[in-house]
């Protein structure tokens, strides 16, 4: 044995040396054995032969490459040599690890899975409309507080006036204002060519500061009462004289009750209101044809339009007591506008609440105190179906101006009025009186 041999046999092949060359070793490829192993002879040799897989077309054959080339390390993959001379990468695993070059779908390369929104970053959306939101309705509430037309003086306090009683109360006046009307709209609404302006109905709302309903009570407008400094006269007459300031002090005067809060409309601004938010659904109880108040309808639920809402309120015809059912016909379109106006399909929809608050502002007037969120609790209490009646009465009264006019029966209005101030609820038999 030589001296290279006795070296190799006493090596270690682990030790990560390398071995000292052979005169007779060769180069080998990546993967040979680092000793040749002597080929089979006799009866241990193989009968059979590998097949021999010819090199691809274009191909150089290995020994073509290899010569005038600088010896590269080559393996054997898969029973033949690979083609190249760079290391042998990876498998990547069908699991997705690391090792490997990304996979490439058929279309290019793969994208990455797209990433739900967050939790969080829903609820700050959701946050950001609800600011928007907000930030838009109290725009608008300002700009609708900003169009109110405030009346001077109309709830200034006088020698004798009520002291302030628990709840709050409204006094809504309908006047026959034909301001803001042209000489066509006047005849197309047969509102005739009086001048001046005179109550047409009032309306004492009064709203609990408990849970119970509201009662809205009508005060029939040929009521005889006691007019501060005009003496006994109708209750209309109060507004002829001298306007909302003495018509208020006359309400206050005669009931005990103090007024909170004045709203007046026109005639103008009630047919704009109702047109407004689409028309008002009505129950007809008879069918009526007045020509007076340009109106002709027939019997039944229906949609009136504005300038048939104001031939409803105003018309004198049906019933025993012609006067006493256009108040009852009054109370059922107030509640009614109202409860439409404040339902959400008009106040969410732009297209129907912007053009509602520009009429409800251009119609009414209100006094100085009374502000947007005053407003918006009488919408919400008219919408709250309150308990309706009117002052009961009885009989006819003389009046000095001339003509007759409305005899209250006083047990039973007194009754009514001081529930109202007491912020009770008014005694069945009082509702029913008439």
């Amino acid at each position: 044995m030589s001296e290279d041999d006795r070296t190799r046999a006493m090596r270690s092949p682990g030790d990560g040396r390398p071995l000292p060359p052979r005169p007779d070793d060769g180069l080998r490829s990546g993967g040979a054995p680092a000793h040749q192993t002597p080929p089979l002879r006799g009866a241990n040799a193989p009968t059979h032969k590998l097949p021999t897989v010819p090199p691809a077309p274009g191909t150089p054959s290995p020994r073509a490459a290899d010569e005038g080339a600088p010896p590269q390390g080559r393996s054997r993959v898969y029973g033949r040599e690979r083609s190249g001379g760079g290391p042998v990468r990876p498998l990547r695993s069908p699991s997705g690890g690391s090792g490997g070059p990304p996979e490439q779908g058929r279309g290019g390369p793969s994208r990455a899975p797209r990433r739900r929104p967050s939790g969080r970053l829903i609820v700050k959306i959701i946050a950001a409309a609800l600011v928007a939101l907000l930030v838009t309705g109290v725009g608008l509430l300002f700009w609708i507080d900003s169009r109110l037309t405030g009346i001077e003086g109309v709830l200034d306090d006088y020698e004798g006036r009520p002291d302030d009683t628990p709840g709050t109360n409204w006094l809504l006046v309908g006047s026959d204002s034909r301001k803001g009307l042209s000489a066509r709209e006047r005849k197309k609404l047969a509102t005739g060519r009086a001048v001046g302006q005179r109550t047409d109905s009032m309306m004492l709302l009064h709203i609990p500061d408990g849970g119970d309903k509201p009662t809205l009570v009508s005060l029939p407008r040929d009521s005889a009462v006691t007019i501060p400094g005009r003496g006994r006269d109708k209750l209309n007459s109060a507004y002829a004289f001298g306007g909302p300031k003495l018509l208020v002090r006359t309400v206050e005067t005669v009931t005990g009750i103090h007024v909170d809060n004045y709203m007046e409309i026109g005639f103008a601004g009630f047919v704009d209101i109702v047109d407004a938010v689409g028309g008002v659904e009505i129950n007809v109880r008879a069918a009526v044809d007045d020509p007076k108040a340009g109106l002709k309808l027939k019997k039944g639920t229906q949609v009136l339009n504005g300038s048939q809402a104001l031939g409803y309120v105003r018309t004198r015809k049906g019933g025993l007591l012609p006067d006493f059912e256009r108040t009852k016909r009054q109370r059922q379109f107030l509640g009614a506008v109202v409860k439409k106006a404040a339902s959400p399909g008009v106040l969410l929809n732009p297209f129907t609440s912007i053009p509602l608050a520009m009429s409800a502002t251009d119609a009414v007037e209100v006094d100085t105190g009374t502000g947007v969120f005053d407003m918006l609790s009488l919408g919400l209490s008219m919408g709250d179906s309150p308990v309706t009646t009117v002052v009961p009465f009885g009989g006819e009264e003389s009046v000095p101006s001339g003509g007759t006019a409305i005899k209250w029966d006083r047990t039973k209005a007194l009754a009514l009025f001081d529930a109202l101030k007491e912020d009770r609820p008014v005694p069945k038999d009082v509702i029913d009186a008439n």
